[in-house]
């Protein structure tokens, strides 16, 4: 049985690797995601482009508006005069946020009293306008502690110092690059293994398959193994790149993270050949795993919360094996997991798995006979 389900496995690698446009989905698509999602999937702001509204050039609204000037999260694109140029800059995309310095600015600082200063914003992308606001914010607070050092004023009665632990520079990239991990291995497996049947009935090959001695189950295995294989060297690929390439630390080892690996790629081999055993071309089978990528991705955690998601929702991402490995990849690269704690991860993805091979390898049956 064994040299069976081995002779299948290199059938599979070969037709996989043999083909220019298997080959072309196995490659190009994972890279060109890779560098696309690295660098422009992220929820740092640089360059913010904003406008000045200064109605006091004075030295101290000069200081605030050098201190904007100096950080490298804003560029300063436009300086206004009237009150009238702002909304048709913010209409227009040209400035994000507007900041606004009221005629009375000194005056009330060196009276001992609180400076008038406005920031108008774009909220067209709320996101965006928290984080914007976040940063100006920051850089005001950062103004009226070194004014009321200089100036002999009350200083703030407490001082935030913000620490942040396994992120220290709260850097997204460290937050992404750990879930493409997960999410190119979902997408390169699911496709590959939905295919593959799908692939055998219109190349007419699957009835030549069906004569043999083989049984359903090793025919199965013949079908997910290669699936394994090349799921683990993709995975793999993402993971070197993501260290030596976009820097991001690897905190943990190995074993508790391609144990992780293993039962993730098991949980997803089996909802690959179910739907592979449902499928009759290779059209409905791309239709089935993109109907089951897309929810998978939204109530995996991968971009937002799963916390955030209301209660009967959260109850479905049980169901979902990227939920789990994305905390396991995310544990091992930031805060150094062990296997042990992670365990809590792993028992569920192995559960999906048993269950979807056993449905797929009834469902395979079913069709067979």
């Amino acid at each position: 049985m064994l040299h069976q389900v081995f002779a299948l496995v290199v059938k599979e690698l070969l037709a996989l690797l043999k083909d220019a446009k298997s080959r072309m989905v196995l490659i190009v698509p994972p890279i060109i995601q890779l560098i696309v999602f690295g660098y422009a999937a992220t929820y740092d702001l640089n360059h913010v482009p904003f406008a000045v509204y200064n109605e006091d050039p004075s030295q101290p609204s000069r200081e605030l508006v050098a201190r904007f000037d100096g950080a490298p999260a804003f560029q300063e694109v436009a300086r206004i005069h009237s009150d009238a140029e702002i909304a048709p800059l913010i209409d227009r995309r040209e400035a994000l946020m507007v900041l606004h310095i009221d005629r009375r600015f000194s005056r009330d600082l060196l009276s001992g009293g609180a400076g008038q200063v406005q920031f108008i914003l774009d909220g067209r992308n709320s996101n965006t306008a928290l984080l914007a606001m976040g940063y100006a914010n920051t850089i005001v607070s950062d103004f009226d502690t070194w004014w009321a050092a200089r100036h002999g004023g009350i200083t703030p009665p407490a001082t935030l110092d913000i620490r942040a632990r396994f992120n220290e520079n709260l850097e997204s990239r460290w937050f992404i690059i750990p879930g493409i991990v997960a999410l190119l291995t979902l997408v390169v497996t699911l496709v590959v293994i939905a295919l593959s049947v799908a692939r055998e009935r219109e190349a007419g090959t699957f009835d030549q398959l069906l004569v043999t001695p083989m049984r359903p189950i090793d025919i199965l295995l013949g079908k997910a193994i290669p699936g394994i294989l090349i799921g683990t060297v993709e995975a793999t690929f993402i993971i070197v790149a993501g260290v030596l390439w976009f820097g991001v630390p690897m905190r943990g080892g190995m074993v508790p993270l391609y144990l992780g690996l293993l039962v993730f790629l098991l949980s997803v081999i089996g909802i690959g050949l179910m739907i592979s055993s449902l499928a009759v071309t290779q059209q409905q089978a791309l239709l089935g795993t993109f109907l089951f990528l897309v929810p998978a991705v939204i109530l995996s955690g991968f971009a937002t919360p799963i916390a955030n998601m209301p209660p009967l929702i959260q109850d479905f991402t049980y169901l979902n094996p990227m939920r789990y490995f994305l905390v396991v990849v995310r544990g091992v690269f930031l805060e150094g997991a062990s296997t042990w704690s992670l365990a809590p991860q792993y028992w569920p993805m192995l559960i999906i798995g048993l269950v979807t091979l056993a449905m797929a390898g009834w469902l395979f049956r079913r069709r067979l006979y």
